[in-house]
């Protein structure tokens, strides 16, 4: 029976306003649950609001890990329709310096062509005349779909929204706990960091789209989710020398890509584990990394100053001590009723922003399943508001 005219009776709170939080408060609204959403700082002020802003062709994945690179290209099309705001559609080069990079091309198009994702053969020469900064020694190149999105832009879409179908968005707002009656998560404990009041939000349901930081939202109902937190070190450049994503024409390594944002060419990224995704130390090899690898594709990149580095921890699903560069980069959702006996209460982790609807999507049929719902999910045609419609509803 359908009984999408019995959400509304539910209220969901969704722990954090990144991507994936934003997006689920999305597919939560427009399926008729009350919502509210519970961020301790900014819009996108965590991993969403940090990384290097590649909308995904799947490229990076097609070889070793095919299922993450066909979640990225069927979302990256989706995306192009219902959030043009938020895109810069300019697509990317995977390009080959060297011989071992262009006896990987077949492989990478082999991948290609397994996972959906278009692409074009493209000459050195072709690839040059597109990005006039490429290496003279490049070889070759492969155009796929890639694209740039503007973090904050695509989080404010989502929740503008969010809001025009009633969820209620409170930034600087702190989980400091959770309530626990009878095996079943029914209250929220937070902090208001502007009024510095402390107050109870009941809820039926709690969405934890926390991130790397997953893990301490999960320990205050004393379970526990398989979340790495894996930062990466990222380095800006003052100036915009791509037009394209660029990315290296081999497996996934230290230093491979630069993506054009605005008027700074972004290189990334490096990938190591942590224990707390609030502190974070850059290594300072990571760093000269950058600028070794990224130069490596664009060695004028060896000659202008760097703007700012930054890192930050992508929450991906495995444990500490496993090979960061081999966990896969799909997502799941944690029933935490089937896996550790506690009701009210979902993990989503994993991903890229890229997938972040597709992860909402996931995450909201577990909820509308566990309250014995059948509301299908509308997302992938419903065209998002603008971002600046976030601060007029």
């Amino acid at each position: 029976m359908n009984m999408s005219e019995h959400s509304q009776k539910y209220h969901v709170v969704v722990i954090g306003a990144g991507s994936t939080g934003a997006a689920v408060a999305h597919d939560l609204a427009l399926r008729g649950f009350k919502v509210t959403v519970l961020e301790r700082g900014e819009i996108a002020s965590g991993t969403t609001g940090r990384n290097h802003c590649l909308l995904h062709s799947g490229g990076r994945y097609c070889v070793k890990d095919q299922e993450s690179a066909v979640e990225c290209i069927e979302e990256n099309m989706i995306l192009r329709k219902i959030m043009p705001e938020a895109m810069e559609l300019n697509g990317g080069l995977f390009v080959a310096v060297n011989d071992e990079d262009m006896a990987y091309k077949q492989s990478f198009i082999e991948g290609c062509e397994a996972t959906g994702i278009p692409y074009k053969e493209l000459n050195a020469s072709e690839a040059r005349r597109r990005e006039p900064y490429l290496s003279e020694k490049t070889l070759g190149a492969v155009w796929v779909p890639d694209g740039v999105f503007e973090p904050m832009r695509m989080c404010m879409s989502f929740l503008a929204s969010a809001k025009q179908n009633g969820a209620m968005v409170r930034p600087y707002v702190e989980v400091t706990g959770l309530q626990v009656e009878d095996q079943r998560v029914v209250a929220v404990e937070v902090w208001d960091r502007i009024s510095g009041e402390e107050s109870v939000i009941h809820a039926d349901l709690v969405v934890n789209a926390a991130g790397p930081w997953a893990g301490m939202i999960t320990d205050m109902a004393g379970v526990d989710v398989p979340v790495v937190a894996t930062p990466g070190v990222m380095v800006s450049m003052t100036g915009r020398y791509c037009q394209l994503v660029v990315n290296r024409l081999n497996v996934s390594s230290d230093g491979d890509i630069v993506v054009p944002q605005r008027e700074t060419s972004i290189i990334g990224t490096s990938s190591w584990t942590v224990e707390d995704a609030d502190y974070i130390e850059m290594p300072e090899d990571h760093i000269q990394m950058m600028y070794d690898r990224g130069s490596e594709m664009m060695p004028i990149l060896r000659e202008v100053e760097p703007r700012g580095i930054f890192a930050v921890a992508r929450p991906l699903i495995g444990r500490i001590g496993e090979d960061e560069r081999e966990i896969a980069r799909t997502f799941k959702c944690f029933d935490h009723a089937d896996r550790d006996g506690v009701e009210g209460f979902v993990t989503i982790a994993g991903g890229k922003t890229t997938t972040a609807r597709a992860m909402a999507e996931g995450t909201v049929d577990v909820v509308c399943a566990k309250l014995d719902l059948e509301i299908p999910c509308a997302t992938k045609e419903t065209q998002l508001l603008s971002y600046r419609a976030y601060y007029t509803i």
